[in-house]
């Protein structure tokens, strides 16, 4: 009887070691702080070598994040499939090929783009990997908050690559996604809280309950709503903006409340009461972004 061959590992399999799907919002966030640094078009050539060098960084960040955590991520249903839990692919490959993304990314970054776009990709790679990965994630309930700085990086490697420096509207974009990740994540974390504590994950719910989660969820959508206005204040951005962000934190804060009042009244958090806050979340600061580039193209164009 012959031994069957061993699977190996195809393109597809890398590809997944990358994360796209939490890359795309990530990649949004750049391209769109692209579009409001340059006050409109920033250029093909640019835009492109920052929308490569972007989605390498970033995936490296995540084949890192897949290494360290390969242990925990075989334990949980959602991810045990995962190329480097399974076994598909060593730690050592994985490496190598992570390595070789956040090389490329900032040489590409730094020679066709700007060094400091270089710069702020590479502190956000340190940040999700070094950071929140392998300090936080697994002994504080803070990671999230702290950790979460990670995904701030990519508006200012945008504004970065067109500018070469970063304004204080750039640093408000930062400031937007860090208080907008809380309300996010943990929303996810209410949904899959059972599986955080079968691995020993101290995320939120699991540490200190629903109760505390949901309130911590409307004060970081408070947050949110505010920073995502100040920029009006700045004139940075005009009513095109104003009337988007105003109407968009709105409802972020509805979706909020409905879930606290559902948790505060003595109910349990189900799937279905937590997914429309979780996906609307994305969408909120995909539209943002969007309508701020928008908003600063339109009144460029007209003087």
């Amino acid at each position: 009887m012959t031994k069957a061959a061993p699977i190996r590992a195809t393109w597809r399999d890398y590809l997944a070691l990358t994360k796209p799907k939490v890359i795309s919002l990530l990649l949004w966030t750049t391209v769109t702080a692209m579009f409001m640094a340059a006050r409109g078009w920033p250029g093909l050539g640019l835009l492109l070598v920052v929308s490569v060098a972007g989605y390498m960084s970033a995936g490296s960040a995540g084949v890192f994040n897949m290494i360290i955590d390969r242990d925990i991520d075989l334990r949980m249903a959602r991810t045990a499939g995962r190329p480097t839990s399974s076994g598909l692919i060593g730690g050592r490959e994985a490496a190598l090929f992570g390595g070789a993304l956040q090389i490329l990314s900032f040489l590409m970054l730094w020679i066709w783009a700007t060094p400091l776009a270089a710069w702020m990709s590479l502190a956000g790679f340190v940040t999700y990997v070094g950071v929140y990965t392998a300090l936080l994630k697994r002994h504080t309930w803070h990671n999230i908050v702290l950790g979460g700085a990670a995904g701030c990086f990519p508006p200012l490697v945008g504004w970065a690559a067109v500018t070469g420096d970063l304004n204080l509207f750039a640093w408000f974009l930062f400031a937007i996604i860090f208080f907008w990740t809380p309300v996010h994540f943990w929303a996810l974390a209410l949904m899959i809280k059972e599986e955080y504590r079968e691995v020993g994950i101290p995320m939120l719910p699991v540490v200190h309950g629903e109760k505390l989660t949901v309130a911590q969820i409307g004060l970081y959508a408070i947050y949110t709503v505010v920073l995502s206005l100040m920029p009006v204040f700045l004139r940075e951005v005009g009513a095109i903006y104003f009337v988007s962000a105003a109407a968009l934190g709105g409802w972020l804060l509805v979706l909020s409340w409905r879930l606290y009042r559902h948790v505060m009244t003595g109910h349990t958090v189900e799937r279905k009461v937590a997914v429309p806050l979780y996906l609307y979340s994305m969408l909120y600061l995909a539209l943002l972004f969007a309508l701020g580039a928008l908003d600063r193209a339109v009144f460029a164009a007209l003087g």
